[in-house]
Parts: structure tokens; sequence; C-alpha cells
């Protein structure tokens, strides 16, 4: 079992920026895929940005050039810098992490970008 606790989400006005971290615990091995999703009121679950076991990002055309995953073995923690914020990115942000046959997910952070 992995357990994934987010943090970092908050209120900012556009333009601004944030960190959201992701610090896992227990049988952390065998992961292929880290990730970050969203989910906004009445939209579906979407993929914002993944990091694969070797180290390749792949980001969603929305957030490219203004989102950054990264992460930190020593801490087993993963990041999501996001700046140049915009009030479309308000949604629930969610860590996941997979390994071959499991999936899971943290509880969320909310990110509201309002002025």
């Amino acid at each position: 079992q992995v357990q994934l606790v987010e943090s970092g989400g908050g209120l900012v006005q556009p333009g601004g920026s944030l960190r959201l971290s992701c610090k896992a615990s227990g049988s952390i091995f065998g992961i292929v895929r880290m990730g970050w999703y969203r989910q906004a009121p009445g939209k579906q679950r979407e993929l914002v940005a993944v990091i694969l076991a070797g180290g390749v990002t792949n980001y969603a055309d929305s957030v490219k050039g203004r989102f950054a995953i990264s992460t930190d073995n020593a801490k087993n923690t993963m990041y999501l810098q996001m700046n140049s914020l915009k009030p479309e990115d308000t949604a629930v942000y969610y860590c996941n992490f997979r390994q071959l046959t499991s999936d899971y997910w943290g509880q969320g952070t909310q990110v509201t970008v309002s002025s």
C-alpha cells in the first residue's frame, strides 16, 4: 500500500504561483508513473502532468510552459510548480502513483485562482 498526502493548495490571484507537494509513504517500490490530475466543478478529472520512472515528463497542452512536475526521491515527494496561474486552473488537484497493478490517489488539494 502507498499513502499519498497533498499540500500546498490555496487561493491565489491570476498570474500568481503555487507549489503543490505530494508526500508518499508505505510500499514505495515499482512505481512506473507519477502524476498530477485535476477536477473542476462539473468536469471530468483530467491529467495535468506526468513523470515516468525514467524521468520523462509530459504535460497537458493547457499548462505547458507554466507548470513543472518534479520529484525529490530522498524525501519521497513529488511537486507541481504552477506559475502564471489562470482562473481556469481552479480545481481540486490530486496526485497519483501507479505501480504495475495498483493505482494510488491522494485526497486532493483545492486550488482557487481568483481576484
